[in-house]
């Protein structure tokens, strides 16, 4: 139901290498038209991601002329280290970031957008179960999920909610989308199954929003009246 990274990634990937040189990682963003890229070594393994800011950075370094403290505490000392280190770099290797945020492809797309969000991060590299690069997943890679059709849409609210996972008969709901808002029409059998199909049509990709109209034959959730006749005190069942 929920789409994965696998499904949405991209495949053909552009790469670079450790000794790949600064200038080259420049020539292949400005070629492919990407804002960054995974570097990988001799195994295709996923050492690090270098990016425009990156480059943007060392230029801006390189351009500044160097200033004397008067004051060098263990802080400037460090942050002096790692901007002399970046004023420096000639390869890839020098520049990246590291270690890389990799995804994995059976992952759901949904896990890889909180991971972009809470890392602050453009895009990630995916690698299979030996950590190899396969592809990589961009914010627009995952951009796609939301372009989906209302049509699309609730067809999969039909098939995989409320037939394959509710097994409810056919037309028992009546499923209508407009710009990715979902609303639910009809009458189930207890009242427990309303919150179950409203959780999983919200996992339906592209679905930004469910509206409940949904009503219920039998309210299970209440529990069963006590009748006068269960309270009557039997002594011939107590124990002695």
């Amino acid at each position: 139901m929920s789409r994965t990274v696998g499904e949405v990634m991209t495949r053909e990937v552009v790469e670079a290498h450790r000794e790949t040189s600064v200038k080259d990682v420049a020539r292949l963003l400005d070629r492919h038209r990407i804002s960054g890229l995974p570097v990988v070594d001799h195994d295709d393994k996923v050492v690090g991601v270098i990016s425009e800011t990156d480059l943007i950075r060392r230029q801006a370094v390189c351009s500044v002329p160097g200033r004397g403290q008067r004051l060098w505490t263990p802080t400037l000392r460090r942050s002096a280290r790692r901007t002399a280190a970046v004023a420096r770099a000639t390869r890839a290797q020098e520049l990246m970031s590291t270690p890389a945020i990799t995804v994995h492809p059976e992952q759901r797309v949904e896990d890889a957008a909180r991971i972009m969000e809470r890392r602050g991060v453009e895009r990630l590299p995916v690698v299979d179960e030996e950590d190899r690069l396969i592809g990589i997943a961009t914010r627009r890679d995952l951009l796609r999920v939301f372009l989906r059709t209302d049509e699309e849409i609730r067809r999969d609210v039909i098939d995989d909610v409320l037939t394959r996972a509710l097994c409810l008969p056919p037309r028992t709901v009546v499923v209508s989308v407009l710009d990715g808002m979902v609303t639910l029409e009809g009458r189930l059998e207890h009242r427990s199954d309303i919150p179950l199909a409203i959780q999983l049509t919200w996992r339906v990709d592209g679905v930004v929003g469910v509206v409940n109209s949904l009503t219920f034959r039998i309210d299970d959730t209440r529990p069963p009246e006590q009748h006068d006749s269960d309270s009557v005190t039997r002594p011939w069942l107590l124990q002695r």
